[in-house]
């Protein structure tokens, strides 16, 4: 790899970083979002939204998956913006989930 590509991967790197800090700094949420595919569009939310959630915190998702939780709640957090899009696609149905979480 040449130099110029060393030196701009790692400003990036370094943005990307000090973004990171500063919205986990600033008020403790994350923007995060996840895909899902089963036979039904329930089933598919079902998976997208587990896959939000496994991509926050391991313990929520265990807590949602022990708990009986709804789609769209994450236990330890405050949830916003939740939304879907599904269509055909994957196993019968493919969905995306995407949901701002704050601790």
């Amino acid at each position: 790899m040449s130099t110029i590509r060393c030196g701009i991967a790692a400003a990036a790197m370094a943005a990307a970083l000090s973004l990171g800090m500063a919205s986990v700094a600033s008020a403790a949420c994350v923007n995060k979002g996840g895909q899902g595919t089963n036979s039904t569009e329930d089933g598919a939310k079902f998976q997208a939204w587990e896959a939000v959630l496994q991509a926050t915190d391991w313990g929520s998702w265990a807590q949602f998956m022990a708990g009986g939780q709804k789609i769209g709640t994450a236990p330890g957090y405050k949830v916003s913006k939740v939304r879907f899009k599904c269509g055909k696609g994957g196993l019968g149905s493919e969905c995306k989930a995407f949901a701002t979480l704050c601790k």
